[in-house]
């Protein structure tokens, strides 16, 4: 009964602080996502713009850990079936913020466009068998610099 009162405690504490850290996230992604909305950055793979712009790779990448009760909750889906929205906000949370920091990087140098944005994720296992520990994301495109500004 005593193991059963300190793994709720553990599972409760462990619900709180994560929500608690994944909304505080969510405030600073939308808060620099505003901040950045004035850089464009699309998939297209072919630049919008005409002229005198030089072409320079930027990139960013992010490693976001799942908490222990979103864990939880997902080998609890999988037992029972359907979609694993804890996984979800982990993935979303991760591409925004590769993404904000390869417009980050771009804006530094800067860059007035980026295109030919791509995403590639891979997740990384903590010893366990078919089980994600965290998830890292890379996100990279092509930013167009004016020749004025690349100096």
């Amino acid at each position: 009964m005593f193991e059963l009162i300190i793994f709720l405690v553990l599972l409760t504490l462990g619900y709180g602080f994560g929500r608690y850290a994944e909304k505080r996230h969510y405030r600073s992604l939308i808060e620099r996502e505003q901040k950045l909305s004035s850089l464009p950055a699309v998939a297209s793979r072919f630049p919008p713009m005409r002229g005198a712009y030089r072409q320079v790779l930027v990139n960013g990448n992010v490693v976001i850990s799942v908490d222990y009760f979103k864990r939880f909750l997902a080998v609890l889906r999988n037992l029972f079936g359907g979609r694993v929205t804890a996984y979800e906000s982990l993935m979303d949370r991760a591409r925004r913020e590769a993404i904000l920091r390869m417009k980050e990087q771009a804006e530094g140098m800067g860059a007035r466009y980026v295109f030919n944005l791509k995403l590639e994720t891979a997740s990384i296992s903590k010893g366990r068998r078919d089980t994600v520990g965290s998830v890292e994301v890379l996100a990279y495109g092509t930013a167009l610099i004016p020749e004025a500004a690349a100096g």
